[in-house]
């Protein structure tokens, strides 16, 4: 059973950083992709970043340039790097893994975390 523990989420000022982690246990073949979604209150969960097996990453166009995905494998540890934060980055964000994409380019995940709540002040 694939277990994910995530941590690093709090508050910061606009303009700060933070970096994510993502412990994983029990997954038996590296071939999925995991990723990070986040979610706020009244809205679906949105796709943030993916991690593939090779190293490909894919990320949400708003994003882009401003949140980095990896992982190091020796820890068994994803990590989401956000610089740049905005007020509107406030959200739980969420550890995935199993990720598929749908024929409407919409991705979802068999596994989750718990979530960890990051908030960005003005």
């Amino acid at each position: 059973q694939v277990q994910l523990v995530e941590s690093g989420g709090g508050l910061v000022q606009a303009g700060g950083s933070l970096r994510l982690s993502c412990a994983t246990s029990g997954r038996t073949f590296s071939f999925y992709t995991m990723g990070w979604f986040r979610q706020t209150p009244g809205k679906e969960r949105e796709f943030v970043a993916g991690l593939h097996y090779d190293e490909n990453t894919e990320y949400a166009d708003s994003l882009k340039g401003r949140f980095t995905v990896s992982r190091d494998p020796a820890k068994k540890t994803m990590y989401l790097q956000m610089d740049s934060l905005k007020p509107e980055d406030t959200a739980v964000y969420y550890c995935a893994d199993h990720l598929v994409i749908n024929e409407y380019g919409r991705w979802s995940a068999e596994y989750w975390g718990q979530g960890t709540q990051v908030t960005v002040s003005t």
